[in-house]
């Protein structure tokens, strides 16, 4: 790229702390003076007059390339990243960090940017065939075999300063997913419109082909300059309305901040695959506001001069996304700061905005979450959990193959559109100040259930499944006592094309020839209240089989996942249940001579065990008592004789083992204090004299107000 972007003078006290940093063993890790701008950033009060939502007048969004969560943040303290203590377990039976290329096991490793070109990490596939391959419906296994063996690599601290400085001074959101399980132009036309499907066609419970939904890039890779030729597009024009229209018909004022000649060949244009883009001529509103050249010097001279719209968008350059193989975090770094700097230019326009940054997609970063997917097909045409919400139109019907790895034979031609992995999505505002994550799930449907909320629109591509599942990001301010936290430094990251060139010459960042397991950094940070009560219910029926019962409480939909430690091989079932309601299913154990041995993922850290077989005489269930600050236990014995049973916590400290002796048809009851460990519990049942029995929970008990985040995070 010949232009950088923003600001044109950086200042002597950057160069300095570049000279520095390139000289020093720990360069990246070195942390300067705060730049003006973000001590302006987070000095600034909000401007507060409704103490809600409605004291935001400006949003600001900046969607970068390809960086998975864990790929950016999962060695950092405080959030659900490498160190995750429940994590899910593979075909093998081992942890989801052994990850195979096919023939040799690669846990996720350090990219060190001290001796390696790491700053400047290869790319990786991410299309729609590789992603569904290395996703496997919910198994993981084999990620590296589709995505390389670079797909394994994370960043730390001291690689990537600013990304870890930024997010400590503000929000992380740990729970945000990429929409779509693939590439850039599904997701950035999802983020655009609520959808990368015909929403008309889902609604009728229609699955989709490729003619009326966006599986791999096309739509938004344009041929042709603005304003003359213009542009030549791929494929066709989808219909639905994109927010920009939305908000253009409510009367709210928007604008993207771009140079329509280099936004990557228009794939950072989520709006290219709409008609309504496609037809605009000069002089009408989504051609002024959307197709011209507005520059980030624009951007800092409107916030100057306090004409900053109500929504904008700021469009990156090719080699500023951040995007591997292209760009750097280095460089991404660089034009976020310089975002920051237009931004804070103007005290009285900075304490009302909020800035959004989030990423696309994952490349083919891995990321060790299980998505809060639909249910998965079978190959026999039967559905892999259940739904409360009807999710039929919410998949990809691809009857060809086309879009279907050879070696992807876990599954038919109807595949889950969503959700994908983690990508990073930073909260910068006034009212997000202090350093802490929040774990609600979010994804690119977020940002227009924000606008929703904040402007009374309604975006009706979203789906009721995406609305049942997905928060609308609100649960990451505090509107009400915004103004009273403290934080740390931010690092300058200017003249980073400098810096990368001198990266990319060092040799490339491969697995270690000795892996080992990765680590993550120790500790705790403040984290955000959450809309989740979940409980799950066993029972042993007559028949022999285990039924489980998912219980949402809570005021936001959620997706539970069930492993089958007996029959790894099987794609995991997956139930969506909508808040306030309820949702059962049983496991057969006649081919198991009576066994069972289940575990249930949800939110958050939520994990629910059950192991066993026999008669199934004992039972424990877990209730939250809010008000005593504890979880109770109970315990059971249905049985005609005295059962022994234990009660242990091996992750978070002051919680002493109980042993008690249950008499037949008793049942027992104790209490665990919960608010030394932030809420969190862990309580594993067996029974000594009956070695395959076992419950386990896990998770927070969420009280409205805000916690830690896990304490065994990084153990």
């Amino acid at each position: 790229m010949d232009k950088k972007p923003g600001s044109k003078n950086p200042g002597s006290d950057r160069r300095r702390f570049l000279k520095s940093a390139l000289q020093s063993a720990g360069a990246a890790a070195a942390i300067s003076m705060l730049p003006p701008s973000i001590q302006r950033a987070l000095a600034i009060p909000a401007a507060q007059k409704e103490g809600s939502i409605q004291d935001v007048k400006h949003i600001v969004i900046l969607m970068q390339e390809n960086r998975s969560f864990d790929h950016y943040f999962g060695a950092m303290r405080g959030v659900r990243g490498l160190g995750d203590p429940r994590p899910i377990p593979l075909e093998s039976g081992k942890p989801v960090w052994y990850q195979s290329d096919g023939e040799t096991e690669i846990p996720p490793y350090h990219l060190d940017t001290k001796t390696t070109s790491a700053l400047r990490v290869p790319g990786t596939p991410h299309g729609f065939p590789d992603s569904q391959a290395a996703w496997n419906q919910g198994k993981f296994g084999f990620w590296p075999r589709f995505k390389t063996k670079y797909a394994m690599g994370y960043y730390e601290r001291q690689d990537i300063p600013f990304q870890y400085a930024l997010a400590e001074a503000f929000t992380i959101c740990d729970g945000y997913h990429c929409s779509i399980t693939t590439g850039t132009d599904p997701n950035r036309i999802v983020f655009w419109s609520g959808s990368n499907f015909n929403p008309d066609l889902c609604a009728r419970g229609e699955n989709c082909t490729d003619a009326d939904s966006e599986p791999n890039n096309l739509r938004c890779w344009i041929k042709g300059t603005l304003p003359e030729p213009g542009y030549t597009y791929a494929g066709s024009a989808f219909r639905w309305p994109t927010l920009p229209d939305l908000l253009e018909k409510a009367g709210v004022s928007w604008r993207f901040y771009q140079d329509p000649n280099n936004n990557w060949t228009g794939a950072m244009h989520g709006c290219l695959a709409f008609e309504s883009f496609r037809e605009a001529k000069p002089g009408s509103a989504i051609y002024e506001k959307g197709m011209r050249h507005w520059s980030l010097e624009q951007l800092a001279q409107d916030v100057k001069e306090g004409k900053l719209p109500l929504v904008s968008w700021v469009l990156p350059p090719k080699a500023w996304s951040e995007h591997p193989s292209s760009s750097s975090p280095l460089q991404g770094a660089e034009f976020t700061a310089r975002v920051l700097d237009a931004l804070t230019a103007n005290p009285e326009v900075w304490n009302k905005t909020v800035f959004l940054l989030t990423f696309d997609e994952n490349d083919g970063q891995f990321d060790h979450l299980p998505a809060p997917a639909l249910p998965s097909y079978r190959l026999d045409g039967s559905l892999a959990g259940a739904s409360t919400v009807d999710v039929d139109g919410e998949y990809y019907y691809d009857p060809e193959g086309k879009d279907r790895d050879p070696a992807d034979t876990i599954s038919g031609p109807v595949r889950p559109w969503g959700h994908g992995a983690r990508v990073p999505m930073y909260v910068v505002s006034p009212w997000s100040k202090g350093g802490w994550v929040n774990s609600q799930v979010f994804d690119h449907t977020s940002i227009g259930l924000f606008f929703e909320k904040r402007f009374g629109i309604h975006v009706p591509a979203i789906s009721p499944w995406r609305r049942a599942v997905c928060g609308d990001l609100t649960s990451a301010f505090d509107f009400v006592n915004p103004n009273r936290q403290a934080f740390p430094e931010l690092p300058d990251v200017s003249d980073s094309n400098r810096i990368v060139a001198i990266h990319s010459k060092r040799p490339k960042p491969d697995p270690p020839e000795n892996p080992v397991l990765p680590q993550q950094e120790r500790g705790v940070r403040p984290s955000r209240p959450l809309p989740y009560v979940l409980h799950v219910e066993s029972r042993l029926l007559g028949n022999g089989n285990v039924a489980l019962r998912f219980v949402n409480d809570g005021k936001q939909g959620t997706v539970f996942h069930v492993y089958d430690r007996l029959h790894l091989d099987r794609i995991p079932r997956r139930y969506t249940v909508e808040a306030g309601k309820t949702l059962g299913d049983e496991w057969q154990t006649r081919d198991d001579e009576g066994k069972y041995d289940l575990e249930v993922f949800g939110t958050n850290g939520f994990y629910r065990a059950y192991r066993g077989g026999g008669t199934g005489a004992m039972e424990a269930s877990l209730a939250y008592d809010v008000a005593g600050k504890s979880v109770n236990l109970t315990l059971t014995n249905k049985g005609e004789r005295p059962a022994d049973l234990r009660v242990e916590s091996t992750l978070y400290a002051g919680v002493e083992p109980w042993a008690v002796q249950i008499g037949a048809n008793q049942s027992q009851t104790k209490s665990w204090p919960v608010g030394a460990n932030g809420n969190w519990y862990d309580l594993r049942v067996t029974a000594p004299n009956d070695p395959g029995y076992e419950r386990h929970f896990g998770g927070r008990m969420e009280t409205g107000e805000p916690a830690t985040s896990d304490p065994a995070m990084g153990a």
